[in-house]
């Protein structure tokens, strides 16, 4: 990723067929430039190939900026009344999960990882899906970005619940490199793996990407932290984080 960094960026847009296809509308993402083509990269092409076309760029850090961006992406696209919608089933989900958290008095403290070498805690919008899910999620403020921490500040904090969700991984990705949790010093002492509480989500789809499907992050989210409230996740969203077996 370095290298291609280097030599002028990860992603390269097709500018052909870019021009055959002649868009009105292109969407494009400012939250990340290795996750997915950068912002700047999109507009340089469309104003090389000189195309009549209106960019749209999301940079959500919450659900509010999520449900904003739906509203501008269906103002686009001429379907206003359709993002309206769509916003306000979203709103509805999410409201629905916090009034049954909030009689809830146990609230574990959490912690996400969206990437485990460095240890990294998911930001942005997890903090308050966290919350809204019922539980604690004290080392991130909601609406930071996700920043890489040292592991002695992770066993101090002593999560109760641990997800691993590193970005672009699926279930399956995502246990493969199970180890470079596991192998830390001090992981078998933490309350999460004590208690069973350790899991692995789809991070790709569920944790990473800033879309409507955050509605069902949080079903999901407050199924494992509250498993006797909630329905349990699917399992190929998630499930236990199978620890790969050590050699002492």
């Amino acid at each position: 990723v370095a290298a291609a960094a280097d030599d002028g960026g990860v992603y390269e847009i097709d500018a052909d067929l870019l021009a055959e296809l002649d868009p009105d509308c292109v969407i494009t993402q400012g939250i990340c430039d290795v996750c997915a083509v950068d912002r700047v990269l999109v507009a340089d092409v469309i104003e090389e190939l000189g195309l009549d076309a209106e960019v749209v760029t999301t940079d959500p850090h919450s659900l509010s900026d999520l449900y904003d961006d739906v509203h501008r992406i269906g103002a686009a696209l001429g379907e206003d009344a359709a993002a309206a919608d769509l916003v306000a089933d979203l709103r509805s989900r999410v409201e629905a999960v916090r009034q049954r958290t909030a009689a809830i008095d146990d609230r574990p403290r959490v912690a996400v990882f969206d990437w485990m070498d460095p240890v990294m805690l998911a930001g942005h919008w997890m903090p308050e899906i966290v919350a809204a899910a019922g539980g604690r999620y004290d080392l991130v403020a909601a609406g930071e970005r996700s920043t890489p921490w040292e592991w002695a500040d992770i066993r101090e904090y002593d999560p109760e619940v641990a997800i691993a969700a590193p970005c672009g991984f699926d279930l399956d990705q995502t246990r493969e490199h199970a180890s470079e949790l596991t192998d830390r010093p001090g992981w078998s002492d933490l309350s999460a793996v004590a208690d069973g509480r350790v899991h692995a989500m789809d991070g790709h789809n569920y944790v990473n990407r800033p879309g409507p499907r955050l509605s069902d992050t949080l079903e999901h989210l407050a199924g494992l932290l509250h498993p006797d409230a909630f329905d349990a996740p699917p399992s190929d969203v998630a499930g236990p984080l199978a620890s790969p077996q050590r050699i002492e």
